[in-house]
């Protein structure tokens, strides 16, 4: 099967040759796993897909590949750091700092959030976002969707859709409090996010991905950041514009919205306005072969291979048998990408992350029906 092919059939419930795999790597992981595959020419990796070559991934015989537009791609950015190297502001007005962490197999960094534009309320009103409709934003899409999309299911990304980029505008503790607060004041902030990521994504529709990938972490590792009922009131109805809209422009669109954490409450919700795709299915947050149980009819999953144990601390074993484990599951019938449940990190052994790609790609899906 091509690559894409591969995708659409388990994207039907039917069963591909294998299950399809897509796989992305922080910076530090991606530069030791380019030296571990001797590629002399994949240096640009982002793993939101900004700018990414695609060399590893398609070396890796991934079958899918993220093009993506919106915040998350401040997450890496590197041209405007300062002359310091360790902090460095977004196009949002966002203020960033490095922090090195260290690993038995190396140093990395993560990026943290130091500086809110939008911390006082004065400043909201009169806040100018950046503008989604530079052309230049998407002259990558452009290049992916022209160079692979005939043999790779192509996916424009969008997440952090709303939440995450307006408390990172406005400070995460103050978020919380305008919920409770300001109401009014939230609806607009809010909104911000919501009309640059939803611009952006009907532009990748437009141009041709096969599926938007959209999303907030709203989840927390038992529970759900927020109720239930603030998420029905603030964010479902926004989510609900989100894909009609941009199914309105290709009935045929694939939608996957992404939240790490326990979003369980709000799964049966998110099948009602019309999601197609969950992704990461945190192991150690939701039951994986409950989810299945439940949903297994109604939605496709993507993720769910264990980020906060098996993939770092466990034995390669123990990796083989969390994949076919995912398959019998969540893959029954169909329905399935497997990957890890966050971009893989420095901490994870390089034989445990073989163990996971040689199981999802040399075990036929006929086993999930065993």
């Amino acid at each position: 099967m091509k690559h894409r092919e591969r995708v659409l059939t388990a994207l039907q419930h039917e069963e591909p040759d294998r299950c399809p795999m897509q796989i992305s790597f922080t910076p530090e992981f991606a530069a030791w796993l380019r030296k571990d595959m001797r590629l002399t020419d994949a240096d640009v990796h982002n793993p939101h897909g900004g700018g990414n070559t695609y060399v590893i991934e398609r070396a890796l015989d991934e079958d899918l590949l993220l093009t993506s537009v919106g915040w998350a791609n401040s997450y890496y950015a590197t041209e405007t750091y300062s002359t310091d190297g360790l902090t460095y502001t977004d196009e949002w007005g966002i203020t960033w700092r490095n922090s090195p962490y260290q690993t038995k197999f190396g140093q990395g960094s993560y990026t943290e959030i130091i500086g809110h534009p939008l911390a006082d309320d004065q400043a909201i009103s009169s806040y100018c976002p950046p503008d989604p409709n530079r052309p230049e934003l998407y002259t990558e899409a452009e290049r992916v969707i022209k160079t692979y999309k005939d043999e790779y299911w192509i996916v424009g990304v969008t997440v952090t859709t709303i939440f995450e980029t307006a408390w990172a505008l406005r400070g995460y503790q103050q978020t919380l409090l305008d919920f409770a607060l300001d109401p009014d004041l939230i609806e607009t902030l809010f909104d911000i996010p919501f009309h640059y990521h939803l611009t952006a994504a009907k532009k990748l529709v437009e141009l041709g991905v096969d599926m938007i990938w959209c999303g907030d972490d709203i989840g927390a590792q038992t529970m759900m950041l927020i109720s239930p009922e603030t998420w029905r009131k603030h964010f479902k109805p926004r989510m609900a514009t989100f894909i009609s809209t941009l199914k309105n422009i290709n009935p045929e669109l694939k939608v996957a919205y992404h939240s790490d954490g326990n979003i369980a409450p709000i799964i049966p919700e998110l099948i009602e306005i019309g999601l197609d795709v969950l992704n990461p299915i945190q192991p150690r947050s939701m039951d994986p072969a409950e989810i299945a149980r439940k949903y297994g009819d109604k939605l496709c999953f993507w993720g769910s291979i264990d980020e906060q144990y098996t993939l770092p601390y466990g034995s390669p074993a123990e990796v083989e048998a969390e994949v076919v484990s995912r398959l019998k599951t969540l893959g029954k019938n169909g329905g399935l990408i497997l990957g890890p449940t966050h971009h893989v990190q420095l901490d994870t052994p390089l034989e445990n992350f073989w163990a996971m790609v040689k199981t999802i790609t040399n075990t036929p899906y006929s086993i999930s029906r065993q």
